[in-house]
């Protein structure tokens, strides 16, 4: 590639490649941006060009490129605890869909989620392989820590570092090179606080954010600046926040969501829900005409209950319900 960059402009350059300005700033070249016509040929040596060169490439590999998105996760079934064949052979799930996994405690929804994460190619005790956009995914899903291919939202989270809100995002944007670094932490702290309901401000401590607050600001920094394509979210339903909103968040990202919940709200938001048991996928499930009708009744009553907490935070009796 260096030869191409020869006959490249210095705007061609910033354009296409954004990272590149710390590039220049740090040989020293810190006026190249009052110099947009020059070419990169008549500005560098060989040797730096071929430096240059060697930046753009690893920028490239850490970053991805479009045409690596992710826009489709494909699971394989494997076999069951007891060795009998998957029921589910094949499950597809897209960008911007959100799909539920239900199963009893110990009925394998674990095991289905570290297979995901480990891009299983029938070497774990299910014998499952997961695709990436229909084709088997190459090394770097699965040993690069840049190439994460998923994000996931535990139900316990617990800050450890002594920063404050806007600190440990402007940390995490700084990490991903992201353009308007600015812009993105302003949004992800307005939607963190619509999240939570508990109003934070970006001077705050994140060791004194409430489990609510926390749950929140890590679903909005996900959403907006985490490169992981595949989000898994475990019982968002104790997490205090506003559920409907934080999978609109996600979705309106393009993430691919998995929920472990036990929440039959949560489970007919979804467009799909796996039924695990046994260690197996056992049956898909599409929410039923009915079941949709179903949920507006109970959203209806647990905006109600959520009025109700609200109610007792702000120290008021409940003698009408």
């Amino acid at each position: 590639m260096s030869r191409e960059l020869q006959s490249l402009t210095v705007e061609f350059c910033l354009n296409k490649w954004p990272f590149t300005e710390q590039f220049f700033n740090d040989k020293g070249y810190t006026d190249l941006s009052d110099r947009p016509e020059e070419h990169l040929g008549e500005v560098f040596d060989p040797d730096l060009l071929s430096e240059l060169n060697s930046f753009i490439v690893m920028m490239e590999e850490f970053l991805g490129t479009s045409e690596e998105k992710v826009q489709e996760l494909t699971i394989r079934g494997g076999t069951a605890k007891d060795g009998s064949e998957e029921k589910v052979r094949e499950l597809k799930i897209n960008s911007g869909e959100i799909v539920c996994i239900v199963g009893a405690t110990g009925s394998g929804k674990s095991r289905l989620l570290a297979d995901i994460e480990w891009v299983a190619r029938g070497d774990t005790p299910t014998g499952r392989h997961i695709l990436i956009n229909g084709e088997v995914p190459g090394d770097k899903w699965r040993f690069s820590s840049e190439y994460k291919l998923v994000a996931q939202l535990s139900q316990n989270m617990n800050f450890v570092m002594d920063l404050t809100v806007e600190e440990f995002l402007e940390l995490h944007a700084e990490s991903r090179l992201v353009e308007n670094p600015s812009e993105k932490i302003q949004r992800i702290w307005n939607w963190a606080n619509e999240l939570a309901g508990e109003p934070f401000a970006l001077d705050t401590p994140v060791t004194s954010l409430s489990g609510g607050q926390s749950r929140s600001l890590m679903i909005a920094d996900t959403a907006v600046l985490s490169s992981s394509p595949v989000v898994l979210i475990d019982e968002i339903e104790n997490a205090g926040i506003d559920r409907q909103q934080a999978l609109d968040i996600l979705i309106q990202e393009e993430k691919i969501v998995l929920m472990a919940t036990h929440d039959p709200i949560l489970a007919l938001m979804g467009d799909r829900r796996v039924i695990i048991n046994n260690g197996a996928m056992v049956d898909v499930i599409e929410p039923s005409q009915q079941e949709r009708d179903n949920l507006h009744e109970l959203r209806a009553i647990d905006a109600k209950m959520m009025n109700l907490r609200h109610r007792l935070r702000m120290g008021e009796r409940l003698d009408q319900v």
